[in-house]
């Protein structure tokens, strides 16, 4: 079938395939030291991360090094402010370290009154950025009105700031077709309704997609995750297909989908917590995904239940937001350190616990239809 078709149904990831995990055969990332913890700055908050890369996922070079995106902000007493006050920033790595470069765009331009996850590609020179716009732009209390935008800037050959953005332009709107249109879940970490978190990816027969986060129209309630998907036409606008993988009644959050292209073969990865699978899952925090030989082909779970890897048994909410490179490295943050009330109760509170900055890189292995860490 070719792949620009994709008349295939979503991949079911339930009940039934996450009870393989009871065996306790996973991989799980080493636990984080004080001395990888190596924050930007004390005054910033930096998590959920993101290169700029070629078409195929590759960080760019530049100026001897990476540019990265992350969302940021100041760093308050409670870490958990720092959702309503997220902004892009921009970093550049080299050698293994970020320097801070600032805030991507102006105080005010986007449509949201935050900006939330993307992703972000460069060609001919010009950046796109594809990012989540939270809320409405001037509201005083913020809402979770969630929608995806691109906006396209020239790279800056040296110095941190970029040329003038393009007006952003929305992506994909919901529409309560395959996915809801309202995202507010009551406001509450893990129960708001999700549409954001847009990643590109291009196929073998060149079709590009628009991946993201979202929430069922179909099957609605507390746990109605999906990983939605949408085609690049040829007038350039992106059509709405269905998921490409349904977690309803299983999880409510399958959080910044990517896919990357190794081996001949197309790995789909998506992070989530341990907080947010349905009563009865005893599933845990960690980096998640799927197989298949092109995105309109049949998807298989990885390792049989779809866990690549967890954080740690002592340190369940350790990091966070795992991103997969070409290269099988993975980026992430530090999130609350520490054992906390256990892995389904909650995360330890408060700043003493949080890293809020880059995590040390992870390697991973991939053979076939099983994965894990290198």
């Amino acid at each position: 079938m070719p792949e620009t078709e994709l008349a295939l149904s979503p991949l079911p990831w339930t009940a039934r395939d996450l009870a393989r995990l009871e065996a306790g055969a996973f991989d799980r990332a080493p636990r984080l030291e004080d001395a990888d913890v190596r924050r930007i700055s004390r005054d910033l908050d930096v998590w959920d991360a993101w290169p700029l890369a070629d078409i195929d996922g590759t960080p760019r070079r530049w100026r001897s090094g990476e540019l990265w995106f992350a969302l940021a902000a100041p760093a308050f007493a409670d870490p958990e402010m720092r959702h309503a006050h997220a902004r892009i920033h921009h970093f550049h790595r080299k050698d293994g370290r970020f320097r801070h470069l600032g805030a991507t765009f102006p105080d005010g331009f986007t449509p949201g009154s935050r900006e939330w996850s993307g992703s972000a590609t460069i060609e001919d020179g010009v950046a796109t950025l594809r990012f989540t716009a939270a809320g409405l732009r001037g509201e005083r209390d913020p809402s979770f009105r969630q929608r995806l935008f691109a906006s396209r800037a020239r790279l800056p050959e040296s110095g941190g700031a970029f040329g003038d953005w393009s007006e952003p332009e929305e992506i994909v709107a919901p529409a309560d077709l395959h996915y809801m249109t309202r995202h507010e879940g009551g406001g509450r970490a893990g129960a708001i309704k999700a549409f954001r978190d847009p990643s590109l990816f291009r196929a073998a027969d060149g079709t590009r997609y628009v991946l993201f986060t979202a929430s069922s129209a179909v099957r609605r309630g507390a746990h109605n995750g999906v990983i939605g998907l949408a085609r690049q036409e040829s007038d350039g606008m992106f059509a709405k297909l269905p998921p490409l993988v349904d977690a309803a009644g299983v999880n409510n959050e399958l959080e910044r989908p990517h896919i990357v292209s190794h081996g001949g073969l197309c790995y789909l990865f998506w992070s989530t917590q341990a907080g947010v699978f349905a009563p009865g899952i005893a599933a845990p925090t960690g980096l998640y995904g799927a197989v298949s030989t092109g995105i309109g082909a049949p998807w298989r779970l990885l390792n049989g239940h779809g866990l690549v890897f967890a954080n740690p048994e002592d340190a369940p909410w350790q990091a966070y937001s795992w991103w997969v490179l070409p290269d099988l490295q993975v980026a992430s943050f530090v999130d609350y350190r520490g054992p906390g009330e256990g892995p389904k109760r909650g995360k330890p509170r408060g700043r003493a616990h949080f890293g809020g900055t880059f995590a040390p890189f992870l390697q991973l292995r991939l053979d076939g239809a099983r994965a894990g860490l290198g």
